[in-house]
């Protein structure tokens, strides 16, 4: 068979069809379909309804990926369970390149600890593509509490354990979990209480009916500024270009190793050609490091774009499951 092919070659190289492109005949039908990838709309799943944060992020980002791929990127809402629905459809998708997804930490490095049976494996049913960049989030006060930085907080909290009470938008969310690192580290005792999102946790806040909120960053300037809420802190190892003049936890508490923010990263099914991923990466890499993508992704709170390679997402994700693992079984929550 082989010689018969040898044999042929110098006869199609004299015909109609040219000797390379007689080569091109030859290549496996899965390598020329990885050559001309995207040949078509590639579907960005989001694990989460419309309108939250993941949501508004991913399709900051969908829009300059499509220009850049040539190709539309249609998002696809796919909420419930905690981001649970949205991963599963994407880990059982064609490894076609044709299926991506935008998500947060939830799916990824939270939901394992939470779900002792999940249908998908984080690690081995997804392929990373890159990190994204990450959103802190902020301790706010309202203005009535007699504090006025991260020290005279825990001096008063630890002045009455177990009777000062922070709000989150929602249990096992990154504000909740944040609250939890935050007592932990600076030996705490404050009562939780969740809410079912953001908004009306700030509304209490500022209505004085909840003395502290760990808040998504993007809903934090205004009320700060209109004087309705103190910023003590922000939960990212550093500052935020939102509210440079706020300190971080670290920094404010004189401690090192605190960092709660919201991470946000591009997967695809496992098994997708390595030749699709790196020109995925590629390209994300460029979207996410022009400053009209940086402008818009600052200005919905993300503190900064971290693009880098499917190896340091992998490695992000193996180092952090674990690590959140142990606050969330220190603090024993558990999910209804």
């Amino acid at each position: 068979m082989y010689r018969t092919i040898a044999a042929a070659l110098p006869a199609l190289a004299l015909g109609s069809v040219s000797g390379l492109g007689a080569l091109s005949l030859l290549q496996p039908l899965p390598a020329m379909a990885q050559q001309q990838w995207p040949a078509k709309p590639v579907r960005m799943v989001i694990p989460w309804p419309p309108g939250g944060g993941t949501d508004i992020l991913g399709r900051v980002i969908s829009d300059p990926l499509a220009q850049a791929l040539g190709q539309p990127v249609i998002v696809e809402n796919r909420g419930g369970s905690n981001g649970v629905i949205g991963a599963e459809v994407v880990a059982r998708a064609a490894p076609d390149g044709y299926t991506i997804m935008f998500h947060s930490v939830t799916s990824h490095i939270l939901n394992p600890s939470f779900y002792p049976k999940l249908p998908y494996d984080t690690v081995n049913d997804f392929q990373s593509v890159t990190l994204v960049g990450d959103l802190p989030l902020a301790v706010l006060a309202h203005p009535s509490l007699p504090v006025r930085n991260v020290k005279e907080l825990v001096a008063l909290v630890k002045q009455q354990p177990g009777k000062m009470s922070y709000a989150s938008f929602g249990v096992g969310s990154m504000s909740h979990l944040g609250g939890e690192m935050f007592m932990g580290m600076l030996g705490l005792k404050m009562v939780h209480i969740p809410y079912k999102g953001g908004n009306p946790a700030m509304v209490d806040l500022m209505g004085g009916h909840v003395p502290l909120f760990f808040a998504s960053l993007p809903t934090v300037p205004e009320p700060v500024k209109a004087g309705k809420v103190r910023a003590l802190a922000i939960t990212s190892a550093g500052r935020s270009p939102l509210l440079p003049d706020v300190p971080s936890v670290n920094e404010a508490a004189g401690i090192k190793g605190y960092e709660a923010t919201i991470m946000y990263g591009v997967h695809t099914p496992a098994k997708v050609s390595p030749d699709i991923v790196r020109r995925l990466n590629e390209v994300m890499g460029k979207v996410l490091r022009s400053s009209d993508t940086v402008a818009k992704l600052q200005a919905q709170g993300m503190a900064t774009t971290i693009p880098g390679t499917p190896e340091q997402m992998t490695a992000y994700i193996k180092e952090n499951i674990p690590r959140w693992a142990k606050v969330i079984r220190d603090a024993n929550i558990r999910l209804d």
